[in-house]
């Protein structure tokens, strides 16, 4: 039976150091390389994909440019544009490396909306980070400018924080269905989803979505059999960071969980994603998760490779 993956793209599989168009879509040329062995095994791919650096370096810029004559956009438009500019990047690199390999299969990129409560405590309390990072002494003075909130990010550096409510619906989660069944690569969720609110018609909404749990409530949405979401380790790991750093290869849930309580997660960075494989393993039966990096993608079927997230029974 053929099997759907839904694959989160991390941040580090799009952005390098170069942040121009040209530098991302080289980044984007050779990540789909990796995606390659999928696609030959018959898998049906979902792809998702980050865009927190992109979108916070679209703020700036419309930040730049405001006036009565040329106003910024709201965030929720910023998360469209780069949902649509980061799409197409992707859905060309995967054309043409396809051809490129001589396969045949069709790739459709979806303009995603993503539903979230306006009740949210996340919208009293920013913690998404976005764009660009800063100084210590940097953020402390955007700050006082009232340019946004700051928090430091996991020993990175400052950077601006925005509220990120939870997914509760992903609009035309139907169409991405239809499209998997006709074997149609499709990449959807882009940066968690263009947030909006029901009242009862759709309204964009100031605000971005961890395109972790985006990636999760669509792959339950869409009937995945697997989650994998990738980031910049091989592996999650205990005490990051120190002389007594352990990877976690094969974890239950409970284990993972207990983890998760002793504060072993980083939140904003490893958090999100253990959380995500958490939800994802325990929506149905036989479903399977994964936390590694790209370079470990083609691989994940291996025992030993990446993370993997089992459920308890």
């Amino acid at each position: 039976m053929t099997q759907t993956v839904v694959i989160a793209l991390g941040g580090n599989a799009i952005l390098t150091d170069d942040p121009t168009a040209e530098a991302q879509q080289l980044a984007l040329k050779k990540t789909v390389k990796h995606l390659i062995p999928l696609v030959k095994k018959g898998y049906r791919l979902v792809i998702s994909h980050g865009n927190g650096p992109q979108v916070g370096n679209l703020i700036l810029q419309q930040n730049e440019a405001d006036s009565p004559s040329n106003p910024a956009l709201p965030l929720d438009s910023c998360v469209a544009m780069t949902q649509g500019s980061i799409g197409y990047w992707l859905e060309q690199a995967l054309r043409n490396e396809l051809q490129n390999q001589g396969l045949e299969n069709q790739v459709a990129t979806i303009m995603t909306q993503v539903v979230v409560d306006q009740k949210d405590p996340a919208f009293h309390h920013p913690s998404k980070p976005i764009g660009p990072f800063y100084t210590e002494s940097e953020a402390c003075i955007l700050k006082d400018k009232k340019v946004g909130s700051y928090i430091e990010d996991a020993g990175r550096g400052w950077r601006k924080v925005v509220p990120s409510p939870r997914p509760i619906e992903i609009i035309g989660h139907q169409i991405i269905t239809y499209l998997l069944e006709k074997q149609v690569i499709t990449i959807s969720a882009g940066g968690g989803g263009i947030p909006v609110v029901r009242e009862p018609l759709l309204r964009g909404i100031e605000a971005v979505i961890d395109k972790d749990f985006a990636s999760e409530k669509l792959a339950e949405l869409v009937g995945a059999d697997a989650l994998i979401i990738l980031t910049g380790v091989d592996y999650v790991a205990l005490d990051y960071g120190t002389d007594k750093q352990r990877d976690l290869t094969k974890v239950s849930i409970s284990e993972l969980e207990t983890y998760k309580e002793a504060g072993q997660f980083a939140p904003g960075s490893m958090l999100p994603k253990v959380e995500a494989v958490i939800t994802f393993v325990k929506s149905g039966a036989n479903k399977k998760a994964m936390i590694t990096s790209l370079e470990k993608l083609a691989q994940f079927e291996l025992a030993g490779v990446g993370t993997t997230v089992i459920s308890d029974g």
